[in-house]
């Protein structure tokens, strides 16, 4: 008798299992990602292309153009132009469900290469007014590859496709190249990328050196930090070099001040409950080596995770720098101009997108990460409407992700594995969101 009873209820079992494999939402879900598994070849193609060939912020017209070309020969109705440079294409399912946005950007950074890859960038432009090379040193030809691929794929399962995926490619993520502008993200907003087509959620994902090829990246919450960037004027009196107490020397009151901010953030700050960074990246003043000049400016960032903490650091910053310039009888000015607040991961999404990555990669391949100090302007996007966003491993393979080239690195260098496990990820992500009520 027990034989008899268990026999139909297995019986049934494998009927339903078989029923689930062969329903039709199962066979687009394979037809999806068999033909991303064949454009694979053509995701390191594009990505080799668009690294050979890259474009700062705001000049992306080359890339642009490729990516418009590529959504219009899927059959999708494209729009170029949103944020200056900027591409946006809806794909419509067949069924009714959910709105989705996905996010790839696609500027590079004023790096000159030093990969010795063959197809290694030789650009050269101006940036600011500097002549610089030009590289996509964080990855952002990776991330147009990847979702030019999950477009072909989600596109080649629209008849059961329930919802609709808008999928943006954004200009200017590094930053335009007028200091002071509007970053891409902000700007594509402004120009009303999401008035006629508000998703429920936006999903983005970004190459990084600190994790193992094969892996992604995971965290609710904080993930990554505002990113602000400061100027500082500091004015003082043009004198001899020989004689500074004939003037006031806006060079020394400069270091002064910068060394003062280190050591409010070290003695001021709580860093253990919410970190910060505020670094200078530019210091630039006087013409001749004996005269010490009127002027001295200071560019730098500040990144923070929270938003009273960053209202408290710049007032703390304003206060020393006015208090120096007192001291030292000269003046001093700080602009702070906000580029990305922190990319938060809404933590329901979060919860609901954990179980995708690991039918992607593989449950061990899914790495609850630390919040990062670097900054992205996804998070534009994720302010209005819920966002995500993950980290996909680059680093090959016997290379400690720990001592490996970082992004921003002239030497940094991705594993093109990593556009097979991005793009299976994301495609993963949308899928399930928009499969599963």
């Amino acid at each position: 008798m027990p034989t008899r009873s268990v026999r139909p209820l297995r019986h049934a079992c494998l009927l339903a299992l078989f029923g689930v494999l062969a329903s039709p939402a199962h066979a687009a879900e394979s037809s999806a990602f068999a033909a991303l598994e064949q454009a694979q070849p053509k995701l390191v193609q594009w990505r080799r292309d668009l690294h050979q060939h890259p474009e700062l912020g705001e000049q992306e017209t080359r890339t642009a153009k490729l990516v418009a070309d590529h959504l219009r020969s899927l059959g999708l109705t494209v729009r170029t132009g949103v944020g200056k440079t900027g591409v946006v294409a809806v794909l419509k399912g067949a069924k009714p469900g959910p709105r989705i946005a996905l996010r790839a950007d696609m500027d590079a950074l004023p790096v000159t290469e030093q990969t010795g890859l063959p197809f290694a960038s030789k650009v050269k432009a101006d940036y600011r007014g500097q002549p610089v090379g030009v590289m996509h040193a964080c990855g952002h030809d990776a991330h147009v590859a990847i979702l030019m691929g999950v477009a072909q794929a989600l596109v080649a399962a629209k008849d059961e496709l329930p919802g609709e995926v808008m999928f943006v490619f954004q200009p200017a993520e590094e930053g335009p190249p007028v200091a002071g502008e509007v970053f891409g993200a902000a700007l594509m907003l402004q120009e009303g990328v999401f008035k006629d087509f508000t998703p429920e959620a936006v999903f983005g994902l970004h190459v990084w050196a600190g994790l193992p090829v094969g892996t992604v990246g995971y965290r609710s919450g904080p993930l990554m930090a505002a990113a602000d960037e400061w100027t500082l004027v500091v004015r003082g009196k043009q004198t001899h070099g020989s004689r500074p107490w004939d003037g006031v020397d806006p060079i020394t009151l400069g270091a002064q001040i910068l060394l003062g901010t280190q050591s409010m953030i070290a003695r001021q700050v709580n860093i253990a409950a919410n970190p910060v960074v505020l670094t200078a990246g530019q210091f630039n003043s006087g013409v001749r080596f004996n005269i010490i000049p009127d002027e001295a400016t200071l560019v730098g960032t500040l990144r923070t995770f929270e938003p009273a903490v960053r209202e408290d650091v710049i007032a703390r910053f304003r206060r020393i720098a006015g208090d120096y310039a007192h001291a030292s009888e000269g003046h001093a000015d700080l602009h702070v101009v906000n580029n990305a607040p922190a990319t938060i991961n809404q933590p329901a999404l979060a919860q609901r997108v954990r179980p995708s990555l690991a039918r992607a990669v593989g449950e061990d391949k899914v790495i609850d990460v630390a919040p990062v100090t670097i900054a992205e302007d996804f998070s534009q996007f994720a302010n209005t409407v819920p966002g995500f966003y993950f980290f996909v491993g680059s680093t090959s393979v016997g290379i400690d992700p720990a001592t490996a080239p970082i992004n921003h690195s002239p030497q940094f260098l991705l594993d093109e594995q990593a556009l097979e496990t991005g793009s299976k990820a994301m495609l993963q992500v949308a899928w399930d969101y928009l499969a599963t009520p």
